[in-house]
């Protein structure tokens, strides 16, 4: 899963260069077997964001963009990639980028699938494990354009505040990394997109995933 979505990233046109970042040797190793370059990174790390800042310090090359891929998209599409980072330098009062696509009805209360709210000029309102926006039905509304959080990207000077910032009560109580930024005061950019997300985030989704790479004979 690792090997493929290390591929698809390496197919984006603005990346200069993709790395793995994790803590666990085991992945580390696997991941050099396949040709990836690894950049080890301490546990204390306490989300991806940290760890992303973290790999950027390591690898002592200057870069103006950090794109944060979990290893859990075998099926990321390089032109969303593409879009996040473009939005974020076009739009030099965001210090965030982040990639959104339409929430399938059956995980509207699904807390793995993490939502987004947008305001009328592409910045990001909030982001909720819930059902956001909710209304007094209690119900999914299937005509609500619902937003499911994707793939983000980061200043790279922004990226090594964030750590030094801390912990925010939205982002305790939701368990979103995202939240410390808006709390802060920071604008996050969002980019929506029309493709169909695959991220593994639970052990069911890797027989979803495989299922969905059968009928379309992916390799």
């Amino acid at each position: 899963m690792i090997q493929r979505t290390w591929e698809r990233a390496k197919l984006a046109a603005t990346l200069d260069h993709v790395v793995v970042a994790t803590d666990d040797e085991k992945i580390a190793e696997c991941c050099q077997g396949f040709g990836a370059e690894v950049i080890m990174t301490s546990e204390s790390c306490r989300n991806g964001t940290e760890r992303c800042n973290e790999t950027l310090q390591k690898l002592g090359k200057k870069y103006d963009i950090v794109v944060n891929i979990q290893g859990d998209e075998p099926l990321i599409e390089p032109e969303i990639i593409d879009g996040i980072v473009n939005a974020l330098q076009a739009a030099p009062d965001t210090v965030f980028s982040t990639a959104v696509t339409s929430l399938k009805p059956e995980d509207a209360f699904d807390p793995n699938r993490v939502k987004c709210v947008v305001d009328s000029r592409g910045y990001a309102i909030y982001f909720s494990r819930g059902l956001i926006p909710y209304n007094k039905s209690g119900k999914v509304n299937p005509q609500f354009p619902y937003l499911l959080l994707g793939i983000q990207s980061y200043d790279s000077k922004f990226l090594k505040i964030y750590p030094e910032l801390e912990p925010t009560p939205l982002q305790l109580e939701e368990d979103l990394e995202q939240l410390k930024v808006l709390e802060n005061g920071y604008k996050m950019k969002v980019i929506k997109f029309d493709h169909e997300t695959h991220g593994v985030d639970t052990p069911e989704d890797v027989d979803k995933i495989e299922q969905f790479m059968r009928e379309r004979n992916l390799s």
